[in-house]
Parts: structure tokens; C-alpha cells; sequence
């Protein structure tokens, strides 16, 4: 009689005094096999499973648990391009459409049309950032440079780069018109986006940040006559990206606050 023998005897009877005499004169003199049998016949403590242990670990665990709003629905896509569209139209039509009877057919159809396909790409990333597990065609890490490049592009391609002795003083005046509207843009966007699940706040408040810089840069692109590629990339796409920093600062700042709440 082994050790191995009495492992045999011990899956297949569950008391020492069912075991043969054998493996009961065996455990007499081999004090691994005596701790064996001893760590299996401890009895089990029923108070595990009482009901008062049970409804102490539910109090725990449902200590710290808020209700949360409703996950967006796709509806709201259609809340913001009015937002969008209401701040660009009264923005418009307090400075004027100067830009449109300077402007070629052809810049004028394709800016706006870059414009409006940005804005929709940006919202539709918006409605799902607040779904928790929506599949995204682009990561929401991505769009923001991915549209901010391709503005670019097209401004590039549209506008020719030309000298202006007054260049900083002109840039400065758009700045000051587009970059209010940005920002006061942004306070209607965050109070709709707030009633969602904001899963990363950095990522969705320069997504946020983008969309409403892009009001400002499409009432000065309506509004500004002057065609200077240098200024329309600089003095109009600059409130895009100005805004977009400050959406990403202050969204990195929330999550910050929030890891330090949980951590505590």
C-alpha cells in the first residue's frame, strides 16, 4: 500500500472509516496522506450561503449604484444638425453673406459641401460615442485629424495663397467674429450630449469641440470675402481647431476627475 493507492481510495469513498483496512493502517503511519484526508473532511461553514450573509453582499454591491439616463437615440443626430444649422443661419444672417458673390460656383458648392459632409460625419461619431459598444467606421481617435486634413486639402485646392501686407490684422478680426460662435455653440451640443453614456470624455469633448468650431468656420466661409488661402486656413479653419483643443482639454480634465473619484 502506496500513497497512490490511498488517492484512489479517496476519490471513490468520501469517509475514513469506509476506507479498507489497508489504507486505514496506511494513513496510521504517513502523516501527508493523514493531512490529505484531514484538509478533505473539513466540514464546510453553512454560513456562506445564509440568507443573511447573501443579503449583506447585496447591500454592498448595490451601495454605490445611481441611476442613469436613458443611452441616446439616433434622434438626437437630428437635434444637433439643428442646433448646427440654427446658430449658422442666425450667425449668417446678423454678418452677412459677403463671401457667396466673391466666391466662384464652384468653390462656393464644393466649401460648403466639405463643410456639410464634416459636420454630418462628426455627429453621426457623436451619436454613437454616447452607445456603449457602437461599432465606429472611424475611430472617433482618428476623425477629428482625419477631417481637419481633408479641409485642408480642399481649401488648398480651391483658394490660391496670396500676399496681403495686412494679413495679421485681417486674421485677427475673423478670429475674434468665429471663435464666440464656436464656443457658444458648444453650450447647447454638451447639455444634449450629456444625457447619453459618455464612455471616454476626451475623445467625445474633441469631437464636440470640432463640430462646434466648424459653425464658426462656416459662418466666416459665408460671411468673409476675403479668399487668401493663407487666411481661410488660419483665420477660419484655425476656430475649428482651436475649439477641438479646447473640447479635448477640458474633456481630459473630466476623465481625470472622474478616475481620481473612483480611485478614491
Amino acid at each position: 500500500m502506496n500513497c497512490g493507492d490511498v488517492d484512489q481510495a479517496l476519490i471513490g469513498e468520501s469517509a475514513i472509516a469506509h476506507f479498507p483496512l489497508d489504507v486505514q493502517e496506511h494513513l496510521r503511519s504517513c502523516k501527508l496522506c493523514q493531512e490529505i484526508v484531514r484538509a478533505l473532511s473539513a466540514p464546510v461553514p453553512s454560513y456562506y450561503s445564509s440568507p443573511a450573509t447573501l443579503s449583506q453582499i447585496e447591500q454592498k454591491l448595490v451601495a454605490d449604484l445611481e441611476a442613469v439616463r436613458p443611452l441616446m437615440p439616433a434622434g438626437y443626430a437630428v437635434v444637433l444638425g439643428a442646433i448646427f444649422v440654427s446658430f449658422l443661419a442666425l450667425a449668417v444672417h446678423r454678418l452677412g453673406a459677403f463671401a457667396i458673390t466673391v466666391m466662384s460656383p464652384l468653390q462656393t458648392s464644393a466649401m460648403l459641401g466639405a463643410m456639410a459632409i464634416s459636420t454630418g460625419v462628426l455627429i453621426y461619431s457623436l451619436v454613437h460615442q454616447m452607445v456603449p459598444g457602437s461599432l465606429h467606421r472611424v475611430s472617433p481617435r482618428l476623425l477629428p485629424i482625419a477631417i481637419l486634413s481633408s479641409l485642408i486639402g480642399v481649401m488648398t485646392v480651391l483658394f490660391q495663397f496670396q500676399h496681403d501686407a495686412d494679413y495679421w490684422l485681417r486674421a485677427l478680426v475673423c478670429l475674434r467674429a468665429g471663435t464666440p460662435i464656436g464656443f457658444l455653440t458648444a453650450v447647447p451640443f454638451w447639455l444634449v450630449l450629456r444625457r447619453g453614456a459618455i464612455i471616454s470624455p476626451t475623445m467625445t469633448g474633441a469631437t464636440t469641440g470640432l463640430l462646434s468650431g466648424l459653425v464658426g468656420t462656416s459662418v466666416l466661409e459665408i460671411h468673409c470675402p476675403n479668399l487668401d488661402a493663407w487666411h481661410i486656413l488660419v483665420s477660419h479653419l484655425g476656430i475649428a481647431v482651436l475649439c477641438s483643443m479646447a473640447g479635448l482639454t477640458l474633456g481630459r480634465g473630466a476623465e481625470r476627475c472622474s478616475t481620481d473619484r473612483t480611485q478614491k
